[in-house]
């Protein structure tokens, strides 16, 4: 696949294959986004490694020096640079953004989604939805490192590990008897620490699993609803569509740049 890249302003977009098996020690000299379409990557710093899968997101804080492998033969991933003159035209303070992490709530992967989506569709109205939708990723970028109003309860790091790892089929019954939790407990708590209801979360998520398999072009749309964790097709579609404004099909059929 060739290497593709639109440039605006201060913002740049990239998608490219990983042909080399990794890369050097290096560091970026702006907020830097990775979402790894293909293939398994191992992203190092400071911090220790971290394994990404397709459907990974990795924030790269600007000057923290860092390292990718590529796991597997293949490889492919989407990339966000935001220059911070920029971000401070717009009166952004990045300073918040402290460290490098991978983001793992699915309203940063749907958010990141919608920008490669018009990066893909690259219109007469691409650059402009790209402005205002990576103004948006910053908000809720700067929301994410706030200082918090309040702690959340133990638990809740629990209750994303389990929806994370494919827990997302427990009933509330048999969360609460996982968490050791009381139902009307969770369900009072966790709109106000995952900023949606449960139900809407779990779509996100299950949203977010989709989207690299999609772009991979690899699986049938009936495997990817099964592998997403959807009831049946015609359920991922629906979803999909409310989402997106068109079907999984129609949205594999986009032109590339």
């Amino acid at each position: 696949m060739q290497r593709r890249e639109l440039f605006h302003k201060g913002i740049s977009l990239s998608e490219y294959d990983y042909f080399e098996p990794g890369t050097p020690m290096h560091y970026h000299e702006n907020p830097y986004f990775m979402y790894v379409i293909a293939g398994n990557m191992i992203d190092i710093n400071k911090s220790g490694s971290s394994l990404l899968p397709p459907g990974s997101l990795m924030f790269l804080n600007w000057e923290e020096v860092h390292r990718s492998e590529k796991k597997t033969n293949r490889g492919r991933g989407f990339h966000l640079q935001i220059e911070r003159n920029w971000l401070e035209a717009q009166d952004i303070n990045a300073s918040l953004w402290e460290g490098s992490q991978v983001l793992k709530h699915p309203d940063f992967h749907l958010q990141l989604s919608k920008i490669h989506y018009e990066f893909r569709q690259a219109d007469d109205f691409s650059v402009i939805s790209i402005e205002l939708l990576v103004l948006e990723l910053c908000g809720m970028l700067t929301d994410k490192f706030a200082v918090p109003l309040k702690h959340s309860p133990i638990w809740m790091d629990q209750l994303k590990a389990l929806l994370h790892a494919g827990g997302d089929h427990l009933s509330l019954t048999e969360l609460s008897t996982e968490l050791g939790v009381h139902p009307v407990h969770i369900s009072r708590t966790v709109p106000a620490f995952l900023d949606s209801t449960l139900g809407e979360y779990l779509r996100k998520l299950r949203i977010s699993k989709a989207l690299p398999l999609l772009l991979s072009q690899e699986q049938s749309l009936a495997q990817i609803a099964f592998e997403s964790g959807f009831s049946d097709q015609s359920h991922f579609n629906r979803v999909f569509k409310s989402y997106y404004g068109q079907t999984p099909a129609r949205f594999r059929k986009q032109p590339y740049l």
